[in-house]
């Protein structure tokens, strides 16, 4: 069969029925703030921390600039071809349907792989507060994954009405901890600035690709805007600003607040606990559920949407399809991402892995739907406009955040060979 890739035209935005219903610039931007924000600020500040030092704070500066970039570049993509796929019709649209299964297979796929790591660091903050062990982590964790596919199944404008209370609550947390610790630091626990070599840095950035992974995520869900042209450009460059801010302020106060306890397992707590005085877990355990469940939320609307979309344009199987419009709620789609999310947490539970390495084979496959993402975006926006320069500069950035993932990218190449060889079966099967 031969395929015909051609230049694609700006689609029309579509709107959610009845046009007065639909995600506004206010919960958009909270959904990219719980999708980008979430988990990362409350454990990976100390991951870094162990692998580059205070020299980590220079991975976390690169990051937040390469955020805009990615951000407006993926805002502009929704904004022109707003659809439930995202970045997988991109990729159709650029580069035909074989690459947007694969990319559409590593974001799906993804999503149930990196759930556990996020339920455990929420449920790590619990255990410190209320004890229990292993057992008062993994049922957070799955407490967590059951809640939010509660809240999904009601559509993405309740899940949306949900994030903008949590984004106001996240963003006064984390700021209270920030200004009230920070009269309490002190310069010279910069120094020695890179106790583990210059090198270090690589892979502290490997390790917070994941704290910064979600400009893309929102894009699944940009037909259910209300004015997608308009709302959606907004929101990212809102939580662009948003996020960098939280992100420095809370790894600067970290390293020194904390300084060699900038390593611990919650520094959050650490940073409340001496802001405020006396203990505090139990405040950075709710800001910790909360945070998770702000992520949590965000992926799993937006991984039910586009195996919705992968289901109706043949990547996945067609049973998937029900849900891909705009306003309608993927339930299909979204049994799957709980159900597979729930069989990780049962391998979770039963081998004892850490967080860690799900971090980084999660983030693997999301720097790889961020080259061929972006790659998309340089033949599918205008020349000459700025949108199309943040691709290119994204773009850029992006090669080298793949070099840092290293041999975790093998996981997105075995998925995306099974997006390709699901793709030619069910070709042999249709002309058959």
């Amino acid at each position: 069969m031969t395929e015909t890739i051609t230049r694609p035209q700006a689609t029309s935005p579509a709107t959610p029925a009845a046009g007065a219903r639909g995600l506004t610039t206010a919960q958009g931007a909270a959904l990219y703030v719980g999708a980008v924000l979430g988990t990362g600020v409350i454990a990976l500040p100390a991951l870094a921390a162990q692998a580059a030092g205070p020299a980590s704070l220079i991975a976390w500066l690169g990051l937040v600039l390469l955020s805009v970039p990615l951000a407006m570049t993926f805002a502009a993509l929704g904004a022109r071809h707003p659809d439930a796929g995202g970045v997988s019709t991109y990729v159709r649209l650029a580069f035909g349907p074989r690459a947007a299964a694969a990319i559409g297979w590593c974001f799906y796929f993804a999503v149930p792989a990196g759930a556990p790591a996020a339920g455990l660091f929420a449920g790590a903050y619990v255990e410190a507060a209320v004890g229990g062990g292993q057992r008062t982590v993994l049922l957070t964790a799955a407490a967590l994954m059951v809640a939010v596919t509660a809240v999904n199944t009601f559509g993405v404008t309740v899940s949306g009405r949900v994030q903008l209370v949590l984004a106001v609550v996240l963003v006064t947390l984390l700021l209270t901890a920030v200004l009230s610790a920070a009269p309490h630091g002190d310069t010279a626990n910069l120094r020695p600035f890179a106790p583990h070599g210059w090198l270090a840095i690589a892979p502290a950035a490997a390790l917070l690709v994941w704290s910064f992974a979600g400009w893309e995520a929102i894009t699944h869900l940009a037909a259910d805007f209300r004015r997608p042209e308009r709302d959606l450009p907004r929101a990212a460059a809102i939580a662009v600003v948003v996020v960098g801010v939280l992100y420095l302020s809370v790894a600067a106060a970290g390293i020194l607040v904390l300084g060699p306890q900038a390593t611990s397992g919650a520094p959050l707590a650490r940073l409340l606990e001496i802001g405020l005085g006396g203990p505090a877990s139990a405040l950075a355990a709710a800001a910790a559920v909360l945070m998770t469940f702000g992520t949590m939320n965000a992926y799993y609307s937006s991984a039910a949407k586009l195996g919705a979309a992968l289901g109706r344009d043949g990547a996945l199987p067609s049973w998937l399809a029900r849900g891909a419009s705009a306003g309608d709620v993927p339930r299909r789609s979204l049994a799957v991402t709980s159900g597979l999310a729930t069989l990780a947490m049962v391998a979770v539970a039963v081998t004892g892995t850490g967080a860690e390495p799900l971090v980084l084979l999660t983030t693997g496959m999301f720097v790889a739907v961020y080259g061929l993402g972006t790659a998309a975006a340089l033949r599918l926006l205008p020349r000459g406009t700025a949108a199309r320069r943040h691709a290119m500069v994204a773009l850029v950035a992006v090669v080298g955040l793949l070099a840092a993932t290293g041999w975790y990218l093998v996981w997105p190449l075995v998925i995306t060979a099974g997006a390709l060889l699901y793709h030619r079966r069910r070709n042999r099967s249709a002309t058959a």
